[in-house]
């Protein structure tokens, strides 16, 4: 069943067409990605979807009574309304409903007519089928399984209007996703998320109950989710039903084949008029002019005014020229880190860090948010100093860095001021430089704070392109960037000869250019040799192996008369079943009170009840620590 359909729908914005005459549809259950270069209208036309947008012209039209959920600006609480009250608030309907329970169970505690009492426990049936049925034991163990995956645990207590933007970013999405709306449309979700939580977002989309469209940069997380692309190129969509992975090839094929239909008109259409120039140039020959012959080049004519001309396909668009240069290269030796251990107050992020970065060393650093990535980028580039351990940088090593905050003190500049800032050329050879980044005419002359993310980061990597620079140290060098911009950022730091350290989250990033990853992990940083999928298997392998991520030194013994501590992820999981189980008692004791009369007994069954809630608040309160 068709759950959204998209009529001849045109936008328009400052009278520029964003797109004109778009349809297609989206079925119940279909997982869709949305693809498209940065500035083609993607995120207009989910805003479309979600109905926040109307449009210019056309219709959409959504299944009757569907429910729409689609992450936009997360508004702003009051201080007292914590992160966890924002994602209670999906289930406010069975909190209305478990109140109203609790209220009637108060009044049948202490009720003695027995008419009365038994109008009561009709009520309290009819509500609790209704609660159960619509998963209302269900509710703090959803919550649990959502915080723990999008790892906000710590977020938990905090006040919702006190978190940064990309905080209340990952509780609008944990929200949304506990609220399960029917058709779920989501903007770049994975762009605040570690590699865990995008992992497991992308788990949890597959086994999703309803409709799914995403926009999306991240190729990995489009071909574990998507079922269907919907390609928007010039302003025209293009529908087709595979994954990421298939998508790409069948538009390749496509492309080749309108190139081949187009080529072949066209030496159709040169035939035609050099038949039309024969038939014509025969018949002024005659004497008297032969008019049959006009007559069949007029006829010709025609026959081509009324073809359907092909336009040629645009087989190689308009992409960044990047051409990574070195200067002289650095030692063996580039980068050191010897027993450095780094703490903020009393958080210690991690200790005992060992790293060595050789020359041409392609070094990827992995790690949940908040374990200190950027933080060990930063003592590299010596804008910290260790608690403990030392920092070496080796000889001649000249270091380029791009960071996540992208010119946020000089938005007051433009584009050509900004780049010649770094880059000491002539305003024509910048001009030609910007060019060859995809600023192109006027666009030289905006101001940097009216530029988007990707913009922001395309004038970055201009500037790191033209500095004498050997090593390049990268924050997640790909966000913002658009697929076609990932491809060629990959392809020039394929072919830097210099030494590569970067932070990313993007698997295929990571898997295509780095073969050597550092793995913070429990505060200890892990070494693999091998690309990210092969350090994923070796740390799950660890885990598994010793039980537990090792919090103490290799000289200390535990204690013989202590079991030894299972890893937080099989605690959370018992802990998880143990909740289930009290769940099912839970559930069982409220359909035997709705079938004793007997008043002692009905008493002793609600003081159970109310010792096993007890103990089950007690156990969600352990898995939210």
């Amino acid at each position: 069943m068709i759950i959204c359909s998209v009529n001849k729908i045109a936008k328009m914005y400052g009278g520029n067409s964003i797109f004109e005459d778009i349809s297609f549809e989206i079925k119940e259950k279909e997982r869709v990605g949305l693809v498209g270069r940065n500035g083609s209208g993607k995120t207009t036309l989910i805003r479309l979807l979600a109905d926040m947008e109307t449009p210019d012209t056309g219709q959409i039209h959504w299944k009757k009574g569907a429910v729409i959920g689609y992450l936009t600006q997360i508004p702003d609480y009051y201080n007292v309304t914590t992160t966890k009250n924002i994602l209670r608030s999906a289930f406010s309907t069975l909190i209305l409903m478990e109140e109203k329970m609790k209220k009637l169970e108060t009044e049948m505690g202490s009720e003695t007519n027995p008419e009365k009492l038994q109008n009561l426990i009709s009520e309290y049936g009819d509500l609790q089928d209704q609660y159960t049925n619509n998963g209302g034991y269900e509710t703090e163990s959803s919550i649990v399984k959502i915080v723990h995956g999008l790892n906000i645990q710590h977020l938990i207590d905090q006040p919702f209007s006190r978190l940064s933007g990309g905080e209340k970013t990952k509780v609008g999405l944990g929200l949304l996703l506990l609220k399960q709306p029917d058709l779920l449309l989501l903007d770049e979700p994975t762009n605040h998320l570690d590699l865990m939580a995008v992992e497991w977002l992308g788990n949890f989309l597959k086994e999703y109950s309803g409709t799914v469209v995403v926009i999306s940069h991240d190729r990995y997380f489009l071909d574990e989710v998507v079922n269907k692309v919907i390609d928007l190129e010039d302003g025209e969509v293009y529908t087709y039903h595979s994954n990421f992975s298939g998508f790409v090839k069948e538009k390749e094929e496509k492309l080749l084949r309108e190139f081949q239909a187009y080529e072949e008109q066209q030496k159709k259409i040169k035939k035609m008029k050099e038949a039309i120039k024969r038939l014509r140039d025969w018949a002024n020959r005659a004497n008297p002019p032969n008019a049959a012959l006009h007559r069949r080049a007029r006829n010709m004519e025609r026959a081509l005014e009324r073809m359907r001309k092909l336009n040629r396909p645009i087989l190689n668009r308009k992409k960044m020229n990047l051409e990574m240069e070195t200067s002289d290269r650095s030692g063996n030796d580039v980068i050191m880190l010897e027993g450095v251990a780094m703490s903020f107050g009393d958080n210690l992020l991690f200790k005992d860090v060992n790293m060595h970065i050789t020359y041409q060393d392609r070094v990827a650093i992995i790690g949940e948010n908040g374990t200190g990535k950027s933080t060990l980028l930063k003592l590299i580039l010596d804008q910290f100093e260790p608690d403990e351990g030392e920092v070496r940088v080796g000889r001649n090593v000249k270091i380029g860095y791009l960071s996540q905050r992208i010119f946020s003190s000089i938005e007051d500049e433009t584009v050509i001021e900004t780049f010649r800032e770094e880059v000491k050329v002539t305003e024509g050879e910048a001009r030609g430089i910007l060019a060859r980044f995809m600023f192109y005419g006027y666009a030289v002359f905006q101001k940097v704070s009216q530029l988007s993310g990707g913009e922001r980061m395309r004038l970055r990597l201009a500037q790191l392109m033209y500095q004498d620079i050997n090593v390049l140290i990268l924050d997640e060098p790909t966000n913002h960037l658009d697929i076609e911009s990932r491809e060629v950022l990959e392809e020039a730091l394929d072919d830097f000869k210099g030494s590569l350290v970067a932070v990313s989250h993007d698997r295929y990033f990571l898997n295509k250019l780095f073969g050597k990853v550092y793995w913070i992990e429990s505060k200890r940083v892990h070494c693999f040799e091998g690309n990210y999928t092969w350090a994923k298997e070796k740390m799950t392998q660890l885990k598994e192996d010793t039980g537990q991520i090792e919090m103490k030194e290799k000289e200390e013994v535990p204690l013989p008369q202590k079991r030894p501590k299972k890893n937080q992820h099989m605690q959370n999981e018992n802990l998880e079943i143990s909740l289930v189980n009290l769940e099912e008692r839970i559930a069982d004791l409220d359909k035997r009170l709705l079938e004793v009369e007997d008043l002692e007994l009905l008493q002793q069954l609600y003081k159970e009840k109310e010792d096993l809630e007890h103990e089950w608040e007690e156990l969600c309160d352990q898995l939210e620590g």
